[in-house]
């Protein structure tokens, strides 16, 4: 019943403040505002759900990490999508012609972005994975709330098998070990945030498959769809596969190293008492 009541108040919020951001598309500032005041009222009701069914501190959303985690995130989320197309650029699949006729549409994109990432990182870290991880331990857990992450994709438009394969692996993967590493959302959600919006905000490339491009650049992905993620987007390309898979190796690493990794027996009390740490900059 925990585990169905907080899903049901996040997906609740999320389906709200989701409407309401995109019939405001045709306004950037006001998409802006509905799409951080989504994210924002999530994150609160996350917390308050789970603090009146769990009776426990959330830790894992404590206001007190909340500036650096999603700071870092968010600056590291746009570095390593920034490496995945400077990989498709060198390889001759990314033209740049100049800056977008419509540079604004970046401004609401932000918006937009910031609702999907915060709403996806409570119900699939903070949710989903929290509690099938007190059942299985942590890899039993990873391994499937990243298929479930990378499952949901394939309701996207032109989206195919392969890319949700690749948004498992590499997103969920890269997702769920942040959070793992530092047992706090915010850094997943900054990492989440950042990586989408480099996607479609800067890049102005295909989020999975579906179709915003509103970004400061006027670009085009042209080429192999094995290197660019062809109508899917970079997501579905080799370069994510690899940039994400690296990334997951490396916070499972720091999470073992603080002991961080939960065993298939250990019990659930002893997982909510566990001590949260944060990752060092």
């Amino acid at each position: 019943m925990r585990f169905i009541l907080q899903l049901i108040a996040v997906v609740a919020v999320s389906a709200v403040g989701g409407q309401a951001v995109a019939a405001t598309e045709d306004n950037v500032w006001l998409q802006l505002v509905l799409g951080l005041a989504t994210a924002v009222a999530a994150t609160l009701v996350y917390y308050w759900v789970v603090k009146l069914t769990e009776k426990r501190e959330v830790t894992e959303a404590s206001a007190g990490t909340a500036a650096s985690g999603l700071i870092r995130g968010t600056l590291l989320g746009v570095a390593l999508f920034g490496l995945v197309i400077m990989n498709i650029a060198v390889n001759g699949s990314y033209d740049v012609d100049g800056v977008s006729d419509k540079p604004s549409g970046a401004i609401g994109l932000a918006g937009f972005m910031a609702a999907a990432a915060v709403t996806e990182e409570l119900m699939f870290r903070g949710v989903l994975f929290r509690h099938v991880e007190k059942l299985t331990g942590t890899w039993i857990a990873l391994t499937l709330s990243a298929l479930i992450f990378g499952g949901v994709h394939l309701l996207n438009e032109n989206a195919g098998l392969w890319g949700a394969l690749c948004v498992a692996i590499a997103g969920g993967g890269m997702l769920t070990s942040a959070f793992i590493a530092t047992r706090s959302l915010w850094l997943p959600m900054g990492l989440h945030f950042g990586w989408n919006y480099a996607q479609a905000g800067i890049f102005s490339t295909e989020v999975s498959g579906n179709g915003l491009k509103q970004g400061l650049l006027d670009s085009e992905l042209t080429g192999n769809k094995w290197m660019t993620g062809g109508e899917f987007g970079p997501e579905a390309s080799f370069s994510t596969l690899v940039v994400g898979v690296f990334v997951t190796i490396i916070f499972l690493w720091i999470a073992k190293r603080r002991g961080n990794l939960v065993p298939m027996r250990r019990s659930a009390r002893q997982t909510e008492s566990a001590a949260p740490s944060t990752l060092v900059g």
